[in-house]
């Protein structure tokens, strides 16, 4: 299954992401920044596991699914810029912003800002196409939460 969708996904145009799809590659775009600084903490995980909970109405059993499924899809991903661009033609953009601020909530989640996540961060913000004054928004949002 990982293999079809990352076929699909690094096609020239990819297509539109089901809702599945979506929220498979929105959970593994976590667990990518989460492992951004190579510290992947249980606070991150849970904080994704939190999120994906939240945002999807999971249950438990659910949610340690698809973040399983979703850590098997980042190791195996292409490079952020094709992962991204599938996410960015399947999601509308208050949804994108979303999604950087659930970003930076699991970066943040360890209690220290690497520049490495920082760097991973502004990437991903600008490869989603949000601009920088939503995602530092976003961040702040984040932080306060």
């Amino acid at each position: 299954m990982l293999q079809d969708f990352l076929s699909r996904l690094i096609q020239p145009t990819p297509a539109p992401l089901d809702d599945g799809d979506a929220r498979l590659a929105l959970t593994a775009l976590l667990v990518r920044v989460a492992r951004a600084d190579d510290d992947y903490a249980e606070t991150e995980r849970d904080r994704i596991d939190r999120i994906v909970a939240a945002r999807y109405g999971l249950s438990p059993f659910e949610v340690a699914h698809l973040r399983r499924e979703a850590e098997e899809l980042e190791k195996q991903a292409p490079d952020t810029v094709r992962f991204t661009r599938a996410i960015k033609e399947a999601v509308p953009y208050e949804a994108r912003r979303a999604v950087i601020e659930a970003a930076w909530s699991v970066a943040l989640a360890d209690g220290s800002r690497d520049d490495e996540e920082d760097a991973l961060l502004r990437l991903v913000a600008n490869l989603l196409g949000v601009n920088d004054r939503d995602s530092a928004l976003a961040r702040q949002k984040a932080a306060q939460g």
